[in-house]
């Protein structure tokens, strides 16, 4: 591609460009599954394009890590431009992205039967929405993307869920809208003190950096920032629209909620919340690592508790996600690289589980962990991969999790060996709950006859592709850490 060919704006666009073309295919479902894939496969194909033909280099009058730049006037009344800018951390996130959204196509592809032209085109355009929150560098731009995406998992938990699902879908609204309206304040607040210090208007994260702010105030503006991030994350005690709309949502629903949506919180912490307020991040570290040590071990706690698979899977990403809030609190380049990756491991994983879980669910028409027993004989190649997605949640050494909760701990544990400490008792009762959902389902003795089925070709496909990406990222996550390793240096150096 020429140099100046805006690959950014493809990454973002063309997930909404497919959303539109979907809505006349009111009635050829095959078409409206064809197509949809098309568009999830291309923008993959096209983020693997940016991994391997992208030289690293700084681009152009971009900031200092950025290789990938965009940067135009929009509304220049208010100082808001259109800014896109891709380092290592956004690059992997736009990866995972486009990942997932393959896999939940996918898994939606015989369990979705109605509405299907609404569907995909929400599933499409929440794609747009999540790959400009990890792409936008303008703060109007990024909170724009941050409302989009939004939207269409509300509708897709509220219409195509089960059980409580309108309920569910009104208060991950809620929760989330709340959140978001104390970080539009905030944002405002910034905007102003900014236009009255440097005599023009802006929303650029990178002219925002230089404001200077009073120590009081900015210790409000970044908890505006942490509470909307932490609500996304989710952080206890702001987790419990999680477990509501994972188990009323669609399979595909679940998967990106877990694999994609909450990791925007944590990339916003990461790429907004602590470089725009370091003195105010800083001396709200130990309420930080307080939570994160809370929400690992009471997710893991409670997790063990539940008799729904999904919910237990649910409880278990509120356990994971504090291993991130952890290692971002710490914010020093080992534990920050260890979040990092494990933002990314945690979406293969626990995507894998929720892919599993709707497998399951489509099989017996039941989520009841007392349902099955002894499905290991019956279903060998389903009962292989929910296994290996368990001791990967688990953190077995040679699979995804391990290595980026090791990280984690590691470089928690030269700040704060406290913290570690406490985040370590969370890998024990994970390893608990892990052990009494794989004895229970998969070796455990029967309590009703079922007539279960194993995995078809398509699901067998899905399925691998997650265990090589849980594999590659075990035993070789060098790589991965090598293409973060610059920007967080800049970010841990202060940017």
């Amino acid at each position: 591609m020429p140099s100046n060919f805006p690959i950014l704006s493809l990454l973002v666009f063309l997930p909404l460009l497919g959303s539109l073309v979907l809505l006349p295919f009111r009635r050829n479902h095959d078409a409206l599954r064809l197509i949809t894939l098309i568009f999830s496969v291309a923008e993959l194909a096209v983020s693997a394009w940016v991994l391997t033909a992208s030289s690293f280099a700084q681009a152009t009058g971009a900031p200092a890590g950025f290789f990938l730049y965009e940067d135009l006037p929009w509304i220049e009344r208010f100082g808001i431009r259109y800014t896109l800018g891709m380092d290592g951390i956004s690059l992997l996130m736009v990866l995972l992205t486009s990942f997932i959204t393959v896999i939940a196509v996918l898994v939606s592809w015989n369990g979705i039967k109605e509405r299907l032209p609404l569907y995909y085109s929400l599933l499409l355009a929440m794609e747009t929405g999540i790959q400009g929150v990890f792409l936008g560098l303008d703060l109007f731009l990024f909170y724009l993307f941050w409302e989009v995406m939004l939207i269409p998992m509300f509708f897709l938990i509220g219409i195509w869920g089960h059980g409580r699902r309108i309920y569910s879908a009104v208060k991950f609204f809620l929760y989330t809208f709340f959140g978001s309206l104390l970080m539009l304040v905030a944002i405002i607040s910034l905007y102003l003190r900014h236009g009255a210090q440097a005599g023009h208007y802006s929303f650029s994260l990178f002219e925002l950096i230089h404001t200077s702010i009073p120590y009081e105030i900015s210790v409000w503006l970044f908890a505006a920032f942490l509470f909307a991030f932490a609500i996304k994350f989710p952080v206890f005690p702001l987790h419990t629209w999680l477990p509501d709309a994972h188990t009323d949502a669609p399979t595909a629903g679940s998967v990106i909620l877990a694999s994609l949506m909450l990791k925007t919180g944590a990339y916003g912490l990461i790429r907004f919340g602590f470089p725009l307020f370091p003195e105010a991040a800083r001396a709200c570290t130990p309420l930080i690592y307080t939570v994160s040590v809370i929400g690992i071990a009471y997710g893991a706690w409670i997790a063990f508790a539940q008799l729904d698979m999904k919910r237990l899977v649910a409880y278990s990403s509120v356990s994971h996600m504090g291993f991130v809030a952890l290692g971002i609190a710490a914010w020093s380049p080992v534990a920050l690289s260890g979040a990092v990756l494990q933002m990314v491991n945690h979406g293969v994983t626990t995507g894998a589980l929720f892919a599993l879980v709707g497998m399951l669910d489509e099989r017996t028409d039941s989520r009841e962990i007392a349902t099955y027993g002894g499905i290991w004989g019956k279903v060998p190649a389903l009962s292989f991969f929910f296994l290996l997605f368990c001791m990967a949640s688990a953190g077995v050494p040679g699979l995804n999790n391990f290595v980026g909760e090791f990280l984690v701990l590691v470089g928690t544990f030269r700040v704060s060996p406290m913290a570690a400490a406490g985040a370590f008792l969370g890998v024990v009762l994970t390893l608990i709950y892990t052990v009494r959902l794989v004895q229970e389902i998969l070796f455990g003795k029967e309590k009703k006859p079922l007539t279960l089925r194993d995995l078809s070709a398509r699901e067998g496909g899905v399925l691998a592709a997650l265990a090589i990406a849980a594999v590659y990222l075990g035993v070789h996550p060098g790589p991965v850490l090598e293409l973060v390793r610059v920007p967080i240096a800049l970010l841990v150096g202060g940017m």
